[in-house]
């Protein structure tokens, strides 16, 4: 379970960078609304990277400089810009996920992660 979720958080985090940097009009359209989009994205992306890698802070930060870094990154593409209202939504989204993990953590260790699940910021 816990390789499975750290694969799975790799995975979210390069399809945010992939759709994030790709042209205007190449990025597909789910047509739910744009923060909300960006707001599930992310939120599973804290979610399993805090299952995978655990409670740990420096982790919460790294998903909050992503969320920042994806946003600069756009400067620099054709008909891409950064919004200030993104990275807000994209850094909450991802802090709530990985907050959400700890619960879910602590519902399922018992049954789901073993010893080998990193509990504590020393592990």
């Amino acid at each position: 379970m816990l390789e499975a979720c750290r694969i799975l958080a790799w995975l979210l985090a390069a399809t945010i960078v992939v759709l994030s940097l790709v042209p205007a009009t190449l990025r597909p359209e789910s047509g739910a609304p744009h923060d909300f989009e960006h707001f599930v994205i992310f939120a599973a992306t804290g979610l399993a990277f805090g299952l995978g890698y655990g409670p740990r802070y420096p982790i919460a930060m790294g998903l909050v400089i992503f969320a920042g870094a994806i946003e600069v990154a756009q400067l620099f593409v054709p008909g891409r810009h950064a919004r200030l209202s993104d990275f807000i939504v994209d850094a909450f989204a991802a802090c709530i996920g990985f907050l959400a993990s700890y619960v879910v953590a602590r519902k399922l260790e018992v049954t789901t992660f073993g010893p080998e699940f990193p509990r504590h910021q020393g592990d």
